[in-house]
């Protein structure tokens, strides 16, 4: 099934960089073909990353995760936007100090490029998903940026999927932030395109031999095309095939689940 712009040749590609939620998982369940799809992937000795803009878990829960789903995915194949929010902050200001509300995949990521916590006069409040989100924090953060640091968010995502809904997401958390002192905060993960080069160097490919797979037009599609690499959006997660009317833009192709990657590739192969 594909109603996108073209068809891709798997076999041809060399990286593949693919979102989780939704197209690896739901919640703790793996998704159809996924395994399968894994398999293919080391088969065929593709470069691949998963890619999460979740800045709550560390590479190594994400490995911990997919492995009590019966995955072995080892660590360096996991990107995070708590990885590449603290890759920019190292680049922009190495050694700074910053402000976090966020879980240990944020932190750790901040502790390991050199970035020390401070929660008197820091360089950055740095916005992520967290259990630590409060009123307290929140006032803390926005007189903090009032008195001069620079506000950066994890991710853009105004919600994300849960067991029974959505929950709100870095983007709806941060906005109190931006309201009450007026500042515009910089977010880092997708569809942000520093986040998919960074990708593209760690997987050795140019874009022209990778493909982004994602279930969601405004975050993986939209970086994938921007980066100049194929995309295909898959219908195990948000998106359905009457999500593609709402966008002026078209992924490459349009697939049930990756599973469908693995057997697209085989049959093109016989």
């Amino acid at each position: 099934m594909n109603m996108g712009k073209s068809v891709i040749d798997f076999n041809e590609k060399k990286g593949f960089i693919c979102d989780m939620d939704g197209v690896i998982y739901h919640g703790n369940q793996i998704l159809p073909g996924v395994p399968e799809f894994i398999q293919w992937l080391h088969d065929e000795k593709k470069e691949y990353l998963f890619l999460t803009n979740n800045s709550g878990y560390t590479p190594r829960e994400l490995n911990q995760k997919l492995a009590r789903m019966g995955l072995d995915v080892p660590e360096e194949h996991f990107y995070t936007s708590a990885l590449a929010t603290a890759a920019f902050l190292k680049e922009q200001a190495a050694g700074c100090s910053a402000f976090v509300i966020g879980e240990a995949g944020l932190l750790n990521a901040l502790y390991d490029v050199g970035i020390t916590m401070n929660d008197v006069n820091p360089d950055y409040v740095v916005v992520g998903e967290g259990r630590s989100y409060s009123l307290d924090t929140l006032t803390k953060a926005t007189n903090l940026v009032l008195k001069g640091a620079k506000l950066i968010g994890a991710n853009s995502d105004v919600s994300g999927p849960i067991e029974n809904g959505i929950a709100p997401a870095c983007r709806a958390l941060i906005a109190p932030i931006e309201m009450a002192t007026g500042t515009q905060a910089y977010f880092c993960g997708k569809p942000n395109p520093l986040m998919m080069r960074t990708g593209l160097n760690m997987l050795g490919c140019h874009s022209a031999e990778a493909v982004m797979v994602g279930d969601r037009m405004d975050t993986d599609v939209i970086s994938g095309m921007e980066s100049g690499m194929s995309t295909v959006l898959v219908l195990s997660g948000c998106s359905t095939k009457d999500t593609l009317k709402t966008y002026a833009y078209l992924p490459t192709m349009v697939l049930n689940g990756v599973g469908d990657i693995a057997s697209i590739a085989k049959a093109k192969e016989k």
